[in-house]
C-alpha cells in the first residue's frame, strides 16, 4: 500500500481523477485535504468505491490550517495508519470575479490556493516521500495567453515582483472580472516556475510535473463568475468538446489520474498537455523568475 494526498477532489476533475485511481489501483490510501461539507460528502462516495480514503479537513488558503493538516498526516503516517507517502496531486485551484479576495494571512486568495498551498505543503511532506515517488501539479493552458489556448475567455499572465502578485489589487482594475482571470491565469504561470524549481531540488526518485487539463467545462471553476459566464459554462461549452482545446470531466479526470498514477510518463519538471509532455509557453521558462519566486514563497513559510 501507499499513500497519496490530494488537494482539490471535491468536485470536476479532481473528483473523477480520485474515483479513477482508487477503482484501478487497490494498492493506493488517498488522503483528501479537504474542508467543510464538501469533504465529508466526497468521502462518502469514495469510500462507497475503496475503504482506503482518509479526510483531513483543510483550508488550503489559511497557513495555519495547512500546517495543522500537515502535523495530522505526519502522525497517522508515524503511527503506522497511513501507508508510506508515494504520491502527492496538488489540484485545488480557485477563481473569482475580482483580485482583491483576501487570506487570514492578508494575501490574495488565488496565489494562495493555486500557488502558496502547493508549495508549504510540498516543503511540509519533502522528506516523506518514499521513492520512486510523483508529485502533479494542476496548472492551465491559460498561462500562454494566446487565443488558441484561452479561446480568448482568459487574460494573457501579468508577471511582477512575486511580493506584488501575492498582495490584493495587483492588477490593473482590480475590481473587475478581468482582473480575477488575470489573476487566475499569472497563478498558473507561476505553479509552473515552482515545478521547475522544485524539480532541480527534489531528490532522484521524486519527480514532480505540471499537469494541464485543457479547457474543461463544468468544473464548478465558474462558480463564483456572473450568470451569463455561468450559462455558457454549463450550456454552451460543453457543446464545443469535440474540439481539440475542449475536454469532458470523466476525460480529464482519467487523464490526471494517469499522470498521478505514472501511466503517462515524462522527465521531472515536464509540462504535461493532458496525456502527453510538450513544451509549455516559452514565458514559463525563466529561471531568474523561478528563482525569485521561490526566495519569496520561502520567506513566507519562514516568516509564518
Amino acid at each position: 500500500m501507499r499513500t497519496l494526498i490530494m488537494t482539490g477532489a471535491t468536485r470536476g476533475i479532481g473528483r473523477a481523477a480520485a474515483s479513477e485511481v482508487l477503482r484501478n489501483d487497490h494498492e493506493t490510501h488517498l488522503v483528501l485535504l479537504a474542508r467543510g461539507e464538501s469533504g465529508r460528502s466526497t468521502l462518502k462516495e469514495l469510500r462507497a468505491i475503496s475503504d482506503h480514503v482518509t479526510l483531513v479537513d483543510t483550508d488550503l488558503a489559511s497557513i495555519d490550517s495547512i500546517r495543522s493538516s500537515h502535523q495530522t498526516v505526519t502522525r497517522m503516517l508515524d503511527q503506522g495508519d497511513l501507508p508510506a507517502l508515494h504520491t502527492f496531486a496538488g489540484n485545488a485551484g480557485v477563481q473569482f470575479v475580482d483580485a482583491l479576495h483576501t487570506t487570514p494571512d492578508g494575501f490574495e486568495t488565488t496565489f494562495a490556493v493555486n500557488v502558496l498551498a502547493n508549495h508549504l505543503l510540498l516543503h511540509a511532506f519533502e522528506h516523506r516521500f518514499h521513492a520512486p515517488a510523483r508529485i502533479v501539479v494542476t496548472v492551465s493552458d491559460t498561462h500562454f495567453g494566446d487565443f488558441r489556448h484561452t479561446g480568448g475567455i482568459v487574460p494573457a499572465p501579468r508577471w511582477a515582483a512575486p511580493e506584488a502578485l501575492a498582495r490584493p489589487g495587483a492588477f490593473p482594475g482590480p475590481a473587475t472580472v478581468a482582473a480575477g482571470r488575470t489573476a487566475y491565469s499569472t497563478s498558473k504561470l507561476a505553479a509552473i516556475y515552482l515545478v521547475h524549481e522544485w524539480a532541480r531540488r527534489l531528490p532522484v526518485g521524486v519527480d514532480i510535473l505540471s499537469y494541464n487539463p485543457g479547457l474543461v467545462p463544468g468544473t464548478g471553476l465558474a462558480r463564483a463568475a456572473g450568470p451569463v459566464d455561468r450559462f455558457l459554462n454549463r450550456w454552451v461549452l460543453p457543446a464545443l468538446s469535440v474540439l481539440p482545446i475542449v475536454d469532458t470531466v470523466p476525460a480529464a479526470g482519467r487523464k490526471l489520474a494517469d499522470a498521478v498514477l505514472g501511466r503517462t510518463t515524462a522527465p521531472s519538471g515536464s509540462y504535461l498537455d493532458r496525456s502527453r509532455a510538450v513544451p509549455s509557453s516559452e514565458e514559463s521558462y525563466d529561471t531568474a523568475r523561478e528563482g525569485a519566486l521561490w526566495d519569496f514563497v520561502e520567506h513566507v513559510r519562514k516568516s509564518h
